[in-house]
């Protein structure tokens, strides 16, 4: 094939290239192709002299502007220090009553709080703080150690039966699984707990189980819950007649409940975080239950 032959379609020259009939055309690069390539050269060859590029060893090329990225990094983390230490200081000194009374600092404490809370609680919580399974709903307004934020910052800074000395302790022994009541006692006083949150479980057939139901729970269950089954704050003993419940409240897992006992746990935060940090957190955990029922 001769090499200035024409494409008769086109116009343009062929390359003497065939390949099943194909000719290969002999086309300029387009003129746009070559002004992008020409400028983003331009540009790479100028970020070289202007910009930190090159490394030598130890150090490197600063570039005419002396650009410093960590240096930038480090003067903005002054500054936000800075920023932060002005309100952090008035939250340390204020009394609990004190921020909730003063909308721009509980303004900051939804901020920084729900920060705190994601980096912190959410992994067992959940980032909206309504809890997931075997972990409680912290949205609800229902507590089982009190929830005003001075006892939440409490709970936060010893923990629920951990290694804090002044760890708060709470434990449902295993009634079932460990001899204290039979398997039909079991089933009796599940029945009378579940038909506390479930009226209509009340019925002629369940009314004898229920009652007898609730002798075993006066007698092996009232000490702690509460001879009314509201529970008891100061041992952390839940209010069992809600409709809120940690472990799940049908019928099948309080049986299970029951006979296998309950023992939650919380870590300490007091070595993690500052008692700032914790007071600011416990007002956010605490706002959750109020704003967010």
């Amino acid at each position: 094939m001769a090499i200035d032959e024409r494409d008769p379609v086109s116009g343009h020259k062929t390359t003497g290239h065939e390949w099943n009939g194909i000719k290969e055309l002999d086309t300029p690069v387009p003129r746009g192709i070559l002004i992008f390539l020409i400028v983003t050269h331009i540009f790479a060859v100028l970020w070289w002299i202007l910009m930190p590029t090159w490394p030598f060893g130890t150090t490197y090329t600063k570039g005419l502007l002396q650009t410093d990225q960590r240096k930038t990094v480090e003067e903005q983390l002054v500054d936000a220090a800075a920023q932060r230490a002005s309100w952090m200081d008035r939250i340390e000194s204020a009394s609990f009553s004190e921020i909730q009374a003063d909308e721009q600092l509980m303004s900051i404490v939804r901020s920084s709080g729900h920060q705190l809370f994601g980096d912190n609680c959410a992994a067992c919580h959940g980032i909206d703080g309504r809890g997931r399974a075997n972990y409680p709903n912290l949205a609800d307004d229902d507590w089982l150690w009190g929830g005003n934020p001075e006892i939440i910052a409490e709970t936060m800074r010893v923990g629920i039966n951990s290694e804090h000395p002044d760890s708060r302790f709470a434990q449902m022994p295993s009634f079932g699984r460990d001899g204290i009541l039979d398997r039909d006692q079991v089933r009796m006083a599940a029945a009378y707990v579940y038909s506390l949150s479930n009226p209509d479980y009340s019925t002629a057939e369940n009314i004898e189980s229920i009652e007898s139901g609730r002798e075993v729970f006066l007698a092996n269950c009232a000490a702690c819950h509460g001879e009314d089954a509201r529970g008891n704050q100061d041992l952390g003993a839940p209010n069992l007649t809600d409709p809120y419940w940690i472990y799940g409240g049908d019928l099948h897992t309080i049986v299970a409940t029951v006979h296998g006992g309950r023992q939650g746990h919380m870590p300490t935060w007091d070595e993690r975080m500052t008692d700032t940090e914790i007071k600011i957190l416990a007002l956010y955990v605490h706002s959750l239950g109020v704003e967010n029922p």
